[in-house]
């Protein structure tokens, strides 16, 4: 490649007829100045071309690592999602199981107030028999007691008295936890 200092240094041999040497050696000039002028541009714009290639492979190597970032977030992705399936399986699995449980707990409960609400009426039946039997054996003694005290010719030298007075009486049970009994309230 020919430099400018070749445009400056060269030596024409002279003819005759030849050229004015005033006139090539300005022409020389120009040529010896647009020359430097393009050749500082053919260096600046390797030089950018340079910097450019260099960008270019960081780019291209920070294109692989967004492209294996992207691949990277995809997987994490589907891995929450998958995830977050099993999850939502085994809530609804638990709270389907937790229902079956306090399903079961309610009928228990339900069955065991079934059996001490019949217990408990066996107990009221039972009582009111034995009360019943009490009171009768009572009347039949108090009966007995009264002959005893009082002969049965006596008993109708009391038919001219007059009726005691009525008072009304009602029965009500109480029933705790320990035992049964019965007020009588006036």
């Amino acid at each position: 490649m020919i430099r400018p200092i070749d445009i400056q240094e060269k030596e024409f041999s002279r003819a005759v007829r030849g050229y004015k040497e005033d006139e090539v050696k300005a022409f020389l000039d120009e040529i010896t100045i647009d020359l430097e002028r393009l050749l500082n541009e053919l260096r600046e714009t390797k030089e950018e071309n340079g910097r450019l290639v260099e960008e270019l492979e960081r780019h291209r190597g920070s294109e692989g690592t967004v492209v294996e970032t992207l691949e990277a977030a995809k997987s994490l992705m589907s891995d929450i999602s998958t995830s977050a399936e099993k999850r939502a399986d085994i809530l609804l699995k638990n709270a389907e199981l937790d229902a079956e449980l306090m399903k079961k707990e309610a009928r228990e409960n339900a069955e065991s107030i079934s059996r001490d609400s019949e217990a408990l009426r066996a107990r009221y039946i039972s009582f009111r028999a034995k009360f019943k039997q009490l009171l009768e054996s009572e009347l039949a003694r108090f009966d007995s007691l009264t002959e005893e005290i009082f002969p049965e010719n006596r008993i109708g030298d009391f038919d001219d008295l007059p009726p005691a007075p009525k008072q009304e009486m009602s029965d009500t049970m109480v029933v705790t936890s320990d035992t049964l009994r019965t007020d009588r309230i006036d």
